[in-house]
């Protein structure tokens, strides 16, 4: 629903790939065309754009784990080729050929995206999807959720997320643990239960071909040992 209400308006795009990469608002925001290799479907993450006093400033990452690169799903690769051809015609329009070093989340003219502007608007379109006081963060804690849940092992979403470790990970997004925990025990259930089953099958076609041995052994005791002969003609009528 999210989605489908921000489909019109400029911040889709954005929001749109918060969704599918899990990546921090200031991660995106830094976000260059240069950063980008969408015929190999990935994405690295070398800037972050954070405001502070008012003024918009580019810098560094701030750990090792939180610069890094991604591989994108086909769908958003295809999406972002798209976007670009469409940013691409836009600053053609204003005499400004779009280059590698442009912001993909930038504004029109090239300008950075004020993250307050940014935070307020999606705040408006998350209400106008009834789901009121969700955050462009949220985003993120919406994808690392899913994949987890989608049996994504624990240390991938980790390094996806930019996280520490994955011990960091599972601390944070320890209310998905018991969903996880069931699914483990029911894919347990999928892996073992048809080689019991068989085992059980085995076990029961044993235990017919011993009981079939049994009673021909016990028959053929029966023909060695025949019943006299005043046994077989005292039934016959005198």
């Amino acid at each position: 629903m999210l989605l489908n209400v921000a489909q019109d308006t400029r911040y889709y795009p954005i929001i749109h790939t918060a969704v599918k990469t899990g990546l921090r608002q200031a991660e995106l925001l830094g976000l260059r065309w240069r950063d980008l290799d969408l015929p190999l479907a990935s994405l690295s993450v070398t800037q972050v754009l954070y405001k502070r006093k008012g003024v918009c400033q580019f810098k560094e990452p701030k750990t090792g784990h939180s610069r890094r690169r991604l591989n994108l799903p086909p769908s958003l690769a295809l999406f972002l080729r798209q976007y670009k051809a469409k940013r691409g015609a836009e600053s053609l329009l204003l005499g400004k050929p779009l280059m590698e070093d442009d912001l993909v989340f930038g504004n029109v003219d090239g300008a950075a995206m004020d993250p307050g502007t940014l935070t307020h608007n999606f705040a408006r379109i998350a209400q106008r999807a009834g789901l009121p006081g969700t955050r462009f963060h949220d985003l993120r804690h919406t994808f690392a959720s899913l994949m987890l849940l989608a049996d994504i092992h624990p240390k991938v979403v980790s390094e996806m997320l930019g996280h520490s470790s994955v011990a960091f990970t599972l601390d944070v997004y320890s209310h998905v643990v018991p969903g996880l925990q069931e699914a483990a025990g029911k894919r347990l259930d999928e892996v073992l239960l048809p080689s019991e089953v068989r085992n059980v099958g085995k076990m029961s076609a044993k235990r017919c071909e011993a009981d079939e041995k049994e009673g021909k052994t016990k028959q053929g005791r029966e023909d060695s040992n025949p019943r006299p002969a005043v046994l077989e003609t005292a039934a016959l009528p005198n």
